[in-house]
């Protein structure tokens, strides 16, 4: 303890400075709080870490559940002839998202029954001491723990999103797209669109097919429509109404008569 002994030296000589500190050490008596450093552990720093491993759960369910009502909307158009398009989430396999979330639980399980005393230990204390310290940026790691933080509290972060392309008669998958690469523009075009009002939908919570009177849902699109089909067109177009919205569409000459 050099900061506690900096005016004491290493002799005999110094016996009367070490019989201070224990003087001291004895008149504290901290002992006696280590009862009371237990109950703010458990009363206070897990019980916040469990509220916030209970939010971010919440937000990752609240995703779950409007992508199936979006899948609802998006299975009542036909992406292709008898077929469907489907928004799948799944667990992401990130590490460093995995490590986080892992971590969290650890610092919660068994701490909150309340039966084990030794679950309010300082090793417990150590963990969340460590979430928390990274959290807010440690010295000389600053910049990367913030990017760090940013991406595992961002919960659409612990999920890999992907389509998928059903039969209307049992479900089948036809095809499965984790991205565009290697389709036609027609196909990218179409896939597009369908992100983009699953998006909207999503991220304003509108209700497929449901007028609002007050609900203003304008959107611009530069040119749009340019590169794919007619089928395509049509099918983007009919996906923009079951929102509701409002268009104004910056296209080529050729899609006027389809639009």
């Amino acid at each position: 303890y050099p900061l506690e002994t900096r005016e004491a030296d290493a002799s005999v000589e110094a016996a009367g400075e070490y019989r201070m500190m224990l003087e001291r050490l004895r008149a504290d008596d901290l002992p006696r709080f280590e009862a009371r450093f237990k109950e703010l552990l458990n009363e206070n720093t897990i019980r916040e870490i469990a509220n916030f491993q209970s939010h971010l759960a919440r937000e990752g369910q609240l995703i779950r559940e409007r992508i199936v009502a979006i899948n609802q909307s998006l299975r009542a158009i036909d992406y292709n002839p008898g077929r469907y398009i489907e928004l799948l989430a799944d667990a992401t396999v990130d590490v460093e998202v995995r490590d986080f979330r892992s971590d969290l639980r650890l610092c919660t399980e068994g701490t909150l029954g309340g039966a084990d005393e030794e679950a309010y230990s300082e090793a417990k204390f150590l963990e969340v001491k460590r979430i928390i310290e990274r959290l807010e940026g440690r010295e000389g790691t600053a910049e990367a723990d913030r990017r760090w933080a940013r991406k595992v509290t961002d919960v659409r972060q612990w999920f890999t999103f992907s389509a998928s392309e059903r039969w209307r008669e049992d479900g089948r998958e036809h095809e499965h797209y984790r991205d565009s690469g290697g389709k036609s523009g027609g196909q990218k075009e179409k896939l597009a669109y369908t992100v983009l009002a699953a998006s909207l939908a999503y991220q304003f919570g509108l209700e497929w097919g449901v007028t609002r009177t007050r609900s203003f849902r304008f959107v611009v699109i530069d040119e749009a429509f340019g590169r794919g089909s007619d089928e395509s067109t049509r099918y983007g177009l009919e996906l923009f109404a079951k929102l509701n919205l409002q268009l104004l569409i910056v296209t080529p000459l050729q899609k006027i008569r389809v639009i």
